[in-house]
């Protein structure tokens, strides 16, 4: 019931039945008042003339005989009272029951007097008993009119009619009215439910519509079967589907490109709601998030380190953009943060993030290769200048000591030309123009012998070398066997040089699958922890005091590290200060 009370059919049908039962409810006042008066008129005028007639027909015979023309000129349910005396009934006509009660009364009527003594004619309505109950009065209608008229006192002709057959006449009115607005309510119940439903039922078919685009489903059509305004309607309910459909796809294309372009981004970007909460991040963010949150050791997903949390309140604050390069957590960072804006109110920000830790680590690099090349050059440069020029001036007093300065000279030369060597050799293998002349070689017969030519110097210093194997001895790998020789070269010779007399230089290979695994372990001072992951770096030495006097360019490592990785494998360093070091690489194996 609540569904019909609540919809467009339940609404139009009580707005009609309410219009119709008005209007019906008027008409029918406005009739029965029409009827009402226009039947006592009907009534007044009848008697009137029933009067005036009877009043001629008693003035010209005057006998009782008449009576009978008197009862034929009476319509019916009209009875007459004739007195030709005030208070004296001379002749009367009554049908029904209770007549001379209402004979006297009429008689006796105050306002009926003066109708004896002019040619007045009085009507008045009076409460007399029933002409068809004894004990019930009704309403009549009553007129008196003047008999012989020319005398001063002459007799009055009474006519009364109840006014039952009015009550009756405006009954069966009133229930034709009834009956009317009975059929009127039917016709109208019918004819607002059938158009209600012609209406409603495109709307029924748009609401569903609508509850489908909600869902949505935009490819949704509603059905246009009219061409009134509901049927342009439904054509805008169409086309507006078809419209959303269209921008939903653009709008979720722009979102694609946008999430492809941040996800592709190397920088990192966040972006800020105005309570300072994370709204949106890309991988990059995201993992510098979690790198933060592992440091720091909390759960909060929206903990920021201080110095971005400061210029966030500022830009918040101030609706400025700002840009600044910070060191957060040992790492280099060009931060730029601007608002965002929603109308003319700041609703948060977007922060975009450039890790400079690389170019800081070049830049030092580069530095520190200026500063060391310097250095290394320096000391051979000076001393080649000075004993020149001793040379030149004839400084040395024997032939051994101009022997000994031309000995300095050439070994200073050779130490500078194998410093340029290494410089160009490594600037080959990090731009990769240096070719690699590989060939397949047993890699156990390979290593050994590289380790072994080192056995002479070893035994000069005190040192202990050996070589073991846990790789079958027909493994082979491609390799440029003069490259992997440089590489064991410097690792070999560093393990020597750092190790004391009586230590152990131990070279191990171990398989690994589709890689042989090659150590050089040592028994010497070891590298500290901080040093350790630099000791790839061109002219890297950890300690300067404790390598001085011990060769080397401090470019054999980063050789070494070039090489292996231009052969597919890689290498590292393992170290404890005090005990000793290992250098690991990996080689590729060839499938046989």
């Amino acid at each position: 019931m609540n569904r019909i009370w609540n919809s467009i059919v339940g609404k139009l049908w009580v707005t009609i039945l309410l219009l119709v039962s008005f209007v019906l409810f008027i008409v029918t006042v406005l009739l029965l008042e029409f009827l009402g008066n226009f039947h006592s008129e009907t009534v007044e005028e009848a008697l009137h003339n029933e009067a005036n007639m009877i009043a001629r027909i008693f003035n010209d015979h005057g006998n009782e005989d008449n009576l009978s023309i008197v009862d034929e000129v009476l319509g019916p349910e009209t009875n007459a009272v004739i007195a030709e005396e005030p208070g004296e009934i001379s002749y009367y006509l009554h049908d029904g029951l209770n007549g001379e009660e209402i004979r006297e009364k009429i008689v006796s009527e105050n306002e009926f007097q003066k109708v004896f003594e002019s040619d007045e004619t009085v009507t008045k309505e009076m409460l007399l008993p029933s002409l068809s109950e004894a004990d019930r009065m009704e309403s009549y209608i009553v007129m008196a009119s003047p008999l012989q008229t020319s005398d001063e006192l002459h007799g009055t002709v009474f006519i009364y009619q109840s006014l039952e057959v009015m009550d009756r006449t405006a009954e069966r009115t009133t229930n034709i009215v009834f009956l009317s607005a009975f059929i009127a309510l039917l016709l109208t119940t019918f004819f607002a439910f059938f158009l209600s439903t012609r209406i409603t039922s495109p709307l029924r078919n748009m609401r569903e519509g609508a509850f489908e685009l909600a869902k949505g489903n935009f490819d949704t059509k509603v059905k246009v079967s009219s061409g009134d305004e509901i049927g342009q309607l439904a054509i805008a309910f169409n086309q507006m589907g078809r419209q959303l459909k269209h921008h939903l796809e653009v709008i979720n294309q722009e979102k694609e490109q946008l999430s492809s372009i941040l996800t592709s981004m190397a920088d990192a970007v966040i972006t800020f709601n105005q309570d300072k909460t994370i709204l949106l991040s890309n991988p990059p963010a995201e993992k510098l998030l979690q790198q933060w949150l592992f440091k720091d050791g909390t759960t909060d997903a929206n903990a920021l380190p201080s110095e971005m949390l400061h210029m966030l309140d500022h830009v918040l604050t101030f609706q400025e953009e700002i840009e600044e390069e910070l060191e957060i957590e040992g790492a280099y960072y060009a931060i730029n943060f601007s608002p965002l804006y929603s109308g003319e109110s700041v609703r948060g920000a977007v922060a975009v993030l450039h890790n400079m830790t690389e170019q800081h680590r070049l830049e030092k690099l580069r530095e520190d290769f200026i500063a060391n090349v310097s250095h290394e050059l320096r000391t051979p440069i000076a001393m080649l200048q000075g004993y020149s020029e001793a040379l030149l001036d004839d400084v040395g007093a024997s032939e051994e000591e101009r022997n000994e300065m031309t000995k300095i000279i050439y070994e200073e030369s050779q130490r500078m030309g194998r410093l340029v060597t290494d410089l160009l050799n490594l600037a080959r293998l990090e731009s990769g123009h240096m070719r690699l002349y590989k060939e397949l070689v047993q890699f156990n017969n390979a290593i050994e012998r590289m380790t072994l030519k080192f056995s002479q110097a070893a035994k000069e210093k005190g040192i202990e070398l050996s070589f073991t194997t846990e790789l079958d001895d027909w493994a082979a790998a491609e390799l440029d066997e003069d490259r992997i020789e440089q590489v064991m070269t410097n690792l070999i010779d560093n393990a020597l040089r750092h190790t004391p007399q009586g230590g152990q230089v131990h070279v191990h290979v171990e398989n690994m699958g589709d890689h042989a695994k090659v150590s050089i372990n040592d028994t010497g001072a070891g590298i500290t922890e901080k040093d350790l992951e630099f000791v790839f770096e061109r002219f890297y030495k950890a300690d300067k005091a404790r390598t001085l006097g011990k060769g080397g360019t401090g470019l054999g490592l980063a050789i070494a590290s070039n090489i292996i990785k231009a052969h597919s494998g890689e290498i590292r360093a393992e170290s404890k200060f005090g005990e000793g070091t290992s250098f690991i690489f990996t080689l590729p194996l060839k499938a046989m």
